[in-house]
């Protein structure tokens, strides 16, 4: 038994009472419910990758603006369900100041979460038209999204994008949406897991192949502005966060505040849906619904029935941030950068101690941003035997087998929470890692 960071039979008894047949296989939430258990018995922190959540203070413009509203009263009263009028104003100059893209406010539609936007989205939409039972999620992808699916009994398919970038692509979505079963297609821009970006081109392309057979595009939007290689920070100035709503009026983009706002905790996001599809008549939804109208089955059909509406104090939190961003009082981009900056050395740990980044090229083979997440692997290692191994050394990511990649060797580390100061620790890891794997030559 060679000697790891981890006590090697605290960790082996964890991972057997954890009843979990396949650690590389487990949800997010169980790995880090298993690392918790690790970290309580062993009195020793990990370097912990595994989860996607904020590692910044949240605004305190969004703190003052929510504890306002609730000293006034807002916890008494239930939001309406399509959002608070100061929210959806925000929302709507927030998608023309940094999108280049008019809606109406009306289309603005605060969710509890992404989350929720997601989950509210599939189920309306596997009901547009009852020739088409099928969702493309373009891999990979974030894994309860597939999750989502499965819980509503809906149908997917799905495809690792990393093989098919620039004009393969649309030679692809031909092969799959040629045969007219796809309602919908969701995607993720910077993506998780792997940080790759679609350009304009790639945009493009998905925007004329949803005018082509009159489907609608999820633009998952979680990581907004943050391909730090390009300054998204300024309202109303170009370069904006490039989007698929530039080339076609299929489309619902999910604007979280988790990330961008460090505003994960009171679950609120923005679901933004194009003034065509919102006002579209679609006689299939009233197999569901007591209207045909796309918006009005979303809201007060699917919404309603979800939650009945959104956190009343987080939406003024969340309009404020918003406000300040659009007049251009705080730059949410320049706060994040943060995550950017930690990934370029936590990268070059990992590449220096014999592994691999696995989705390394953007379109045209640019090198990815950095940014919230990366992917690594290491030589004869899979994914899920690696995401085992690491535990021994303190060290917690993610399985890509989980996302819908076809990467089987890969990882996904987030960086959020790996402060600085872990930095010295993940290095001597890593090394230890190195000797008692050594890499072929």
């Amino acid at each position: 038994m060679k000697d790891t960071p981890i006590n090697h039979e605290i960790v082996t008894k964890q991972i057997r009472e954890s009843k979990i047949r396949n650690i590389g296989k487990a949800s997010i939430r169980e790995v880090k419910l298993l690392i918790n258990k690790i970290e309580k018995e062993t009195g020793e922190k990990f370097v912990r990758m595994e989860m996607g959540v904020p590692g910044l203070t949240p605004p305190q413009i969004g703190i003052d603006a929510e504890i306002k509203a609730l000293n006034e009263g807002v916890a008494a009263i239930y939001p309406d369900i399509e959002g608070t009028h100061i929210l959806k104003k925000e929302v709507a100059r927030f998608v023309k100041l940094f999108l280049d893209v008019d809606v109406d406010e009306a289309n603005c539609i605060p969710t509890v979460g992404s989350m929720q936007g997601g989950f509210a989205a599939f189920l309306t939409l596997s009901r547009i038209n009852k020739e088409r039972n099928t969702t493309l999620l373009v891999d990979p992808g974030f894994p309860v999204h597939r999750q989502q699916h499965i819980v509503l009994g809906q149908k997917f398919e799905s495809f690792d994008v990393y093989d098919y970038r620039g004009e393969k692509l649309r030679d692809k979505l031909e092969s799959i949406l040629s045969k007219g079963q796809i309602h919908s297609i969701l995607y993720s821009n910077p993506n998780n897991p792997s940080w790759i970006c679609f350009t304009p081109h790639e945009l493009q392309i998905f925007g004329e192949m949803a005018n082509k057979y009159n489907v609608i595009i999820l633009e998952d939007l979680a990581y907004f502005g943050m391909d730090f290689r390009k300054d998204y920070s300024k309202p109303g100035v170009p370069p904006f966060q490039p989007t698929v709503a530039k080339y076609t009026d299929n489309f619902i983009l999910l604007i979280s505040s988790s990330k961008a706002f460090s505003y994960a905790g009171q679950r609120v996001a923005s679901m933004v849906i194009s003034n065509k599809i919102f006002n579209a008549q679609m006689p299939d939804l009233l197999r569901y619904y007591s209207t045909d109208i796309f918006g009005r089955a979303l809201i007060y059909g699917t919404i309603y029935a979800l939650s009945a509406g959104t956190s009343h104090s987080a939406q003024y939190g969340l309009a404020a941030m918003l406000k300040a961003v659009n007049d251009g009082t705080y730059n949410f981009v320049e706060y994040v950068r943060e995550y950017g900056e930690k990934a370029k050395i936590m990268k070059k740990l990992f590449l220096d101690n014999g592994f691999h980044i696995v989705y390394d090229k953007d379109e045209g083979g640019v090198p990815i941003a950095d940014g919230f997440y990366f992917t690594f692997a290491y030589p004869g290692f899979t994914g899920e035997e690696l995401l085992e191994e690491l535990l021994y050394y303190g060290i917690s990511a993610i399985a890509l087998s989980i996302t819908g990649s076809e990467r089987k060797e890969g990882l996904r580390a987030c960086v959020s929470l790996v402060h600085r100061s872990q930095f010295p620790t993940l290095e001597a890891r890593l090394k230890t890692f190195l000797e008692n794997h050594p890499v072929k030559k």
